[in-house]
């Protein structure tokens, strides 16, 4: 049951401002973010792609009238495992105003489950380097450092 106040739920395009400003509300994000008015165009394809897709959920949490919360999930089909699918969850933010409250556990128990729904056996996330607190919220999730994650800058 989700706490009394906090509502999750699948993002519209009219919080698209919001989720971009939480994005880049981090030593990280400020520095690959533009956030501002009006939004980036790159930004607007974005949310469309995912908006259209099924297999994407961009959802916000919100504290009464305010989005205090973003996380994106992607659920992939895949051959390995005897055809298990998968749950990635991707840019998890919460408000500077609600951190330490606990929101981020809860944001991940429902990330979570929402997995369990889609019938994942497997929930897999990465994280940056520089985010040191972050790998130990994740390992006191439960997340274990099992891989070592590469990306190429295209």
């Amino acid at each position: 049951m989700p706490e009394r106040g906090i509502r999750f739920r699948r993002a519209a395009f009219a919080d698209l401002a919001a989720i971009v400003d939480l994005l880049a509300d981090d030593d990280i994000g400020a520095t690959r973010e533009v956030p501002g008015t009006p939004l980036d165009g790159r930004y607007l394809s974005a949310f469309e792609a995912i908006d259209k897709d099924p297999n994407q959920l961009l959802a916000v949490v919100e504290r009464e009238a305010d989005i205090v919360g973003c996380l994106q999930l992607t659920f992939l089909p895949g051959l390995s495992r005897t055809g298990m699918w998968r749950g990635q969850i991707e840019s998890v933010r919460t408000a500077k105003s609600v951190r330490g409250e606990g929101l981020g556990r809860k944001m991940f128990e429902w990330a979570i489950a929402q997995c369990r729904d889609r019938g994942c056996g497997l929930v897999q996330l990465t994280t940056d380097k520089g985010r040191p607190d972050a790998m130990r919220f994740y390992e006191a999730l439960g997340f274990e450092a099992s891989h070592e994650g590469m990306k190429l800058k295209l």
